[in-house]
């Protein structure tokens, strides 16, 4: 985004509401779209893919959102490992780039930021003309260092305890109120719901609100010209206007607390006012809103559908539920098991800081580079049967779903613990979840995630 249009922004934030900005830019995305082609696509037809086994190479298209709708994820990638690891696709929606997709690639170009910049965005697409929001995650040193150093301390040892008995606790409402031996969607009843309720203490925001953060997150990952998703121009622009009014209204309460000599607390809001370096976020509306969907977005979709994924997971391979009840000391295994299996997040885009070559292929500076995680993680030199799901596997912790180096996730430890007290109370309940059918799947390129997935609670006998 133009430099001079982020100083304006910010300059005008001192005096004019962001909830203002983002109707502004609603008006001028509008207005523009009148005069001239429009730049975002509000909708992307699906088309049958080829068959990735057959079909000659520069056909396969890898940012395609319906990937993993249609279950052809797996030979695709296997494909491109074997013959083309570092592939190069001239024509996709979201215009050229570099696939990686050999587990070793992916690892190079994760710890070498200097070489491949995360600005201004780690999504293949870019975001609608108007709404180019800034978040650390998609920032180089020294600035990223310095804005992730002000929430990280969330995420500490200390917090993490204080944190884990609320955790068991709304786990264990959510659990004992569902349905026995009757049909339910476990995505809305508890993925979606324990994640929400997770992201609420996070951020000290309203409990009874919980919800309309799960949709922040999803408008935030969710427009056709980013990730290939199915939110419309019109519902994001929408939506940002009621999450940057609803989020700086929590800012400025919370600042007017810790102003009136108001305890420290461990929830994100409270540490990024309470830092010297982001203190006036407020007044810098691009990132403020752009950090803050980044901390949603990452407190959702990783967790949320690990929950999912690993319910699918034990369906699938029923064997490795049995091997569970008989050791349940394999369980923080299995949870990372999970996250690799799943791979919530299927990728992490780079640019290209120089002209290089890289194992024979010419990268030109400029050029798009896609961290395939999804593809690492199914890497059969690494991970042995990969695409098996099994709980008792050695090398687990090699997994790329919460990336590598400076970017690596900084909520990874909180991911795992919800993710373990979970089946830890699954475990006292229930003799086996059942899914009563092919779960439906979110349409993106960038999560891989689920939409709905209908089950039956199996309930131990002593618990009938």
């Amino acid at each position: 985004m133009n430099a001079v249009r982020v100083d304006l922004v910010n300059f005008s934030a001192r005096y004019i509401p962001l909830e203002n900005h983002i109707k502004a830019a609603h008006v001028y995305h509008k207005l523009k779209s009148s005069l001239f082609k429009n730049p975002d696509f509000d909708h992307i037809q699906e088309i049958q893919l080829p068959d990735p086994n057959v079909c000659p190479l520069q056909e396969l298209d890898v940012s395609s959102p319906f990937l993993y709708k249609q279950g052809v994820w797996k030979d695709t990638f296997k494909r491109l490992r074997k013959d083309a690891p570092i592939h190069y696709q001239s024509n996709s929606l979201f215009g050229p780039f570099w696939s990686m997709t050999q587990y070793e690639d992916v690892m190079y170009v994760d710890k070498n930021h200097q070489l491949f910049s995360s600005e201004p965005i780690i999504m293949l697409g870019e975001q609608p003309q108007g709404l180019e929001l800034e978040m650390f995650i998609a920032m180089d040193p020294p600035k990223h260092d310095i804005q992730r150093k002000a929430v990280q301390g969330v995420f500490v040892p200390k917090n993490l305890k204080d944190m884990e008995s609320l955790i068991r606790k709304r786990t264990q409402d959510v659990l004992d109120h569902l349905p026995l031996n009757e049909a339910f969607d476990f995505v809305d009843r508890v993925s979606i719901e324990l994640t929400s309720r997770m992201l609420a203490t996070l951020l000290d925001f309203p409990y009874e609100e919980r919800r309309k953060l799960v949709y922040w997150s999803e408008i935030a990952s969710s427009s056709p010209g980013t990730t290939g998703g199915t939110m419309t121009i019109e519902n994001t622009f929408d939506g940002l206007k009621e999450m940057v009014r609803d989020l700086s209204q929590l800012w400025h309460d919370k600042a007017a607390r810790i102003e009136a000599g108001e305890a420290s607390s461990f929830d994100l809001m409270s540490m990024l006012i309470r830092s010297d370096e982001t203190k006036d976020l407020i007044q810098r509306p691009l990132e403020f809103l752009g950090n803050l969907a980044l901390l949603i977005v990452g407190g959702n979709d990783t967790t949320r559908n690990s929950m999912s994924g690993g319910v699918y997971a034990m369906h699938l391979f029923p064997q490795e539920l049995d091997k569970l009840k008989n050791n349940p000391d394999l369980l923080p295994n299995m949870v990372s098991e999970i996250i690799r299996w799943q791979t919530p997040l299927a990728y992490m885009r780079r640019v290209a800081t120089q002209d290089l070559i890289y194992k024979g292929q010419y990268i030109r500076k400029g050029d798009k580079v896609v961290m395939w995680y999804a593809s690492a993680n199914r890497d059969e030199t690494v991970f042995e049967n990969a695409d098996e799901f099994r709980i008792d596997r050695e090398n687990v912790k090699k997994h790329l779903s919460f990336g590598y180096g400076i970017h690596r996730c900084m909520g990874s430890r909180l991911a795992e613990m919800q993710l373990t007290i979970l089946w830890e109370e699954i475990l006292k309940r229930y003799d086996r979840i059942e899914v009563l059918e092919t779960p439906e799947i979110v349409q993106s390129n960038f999560v891989r995630g689920y939409s709905k997935m209908m089950v039956k609670l199996h309930p131990k006998v002593n618990q009938e």
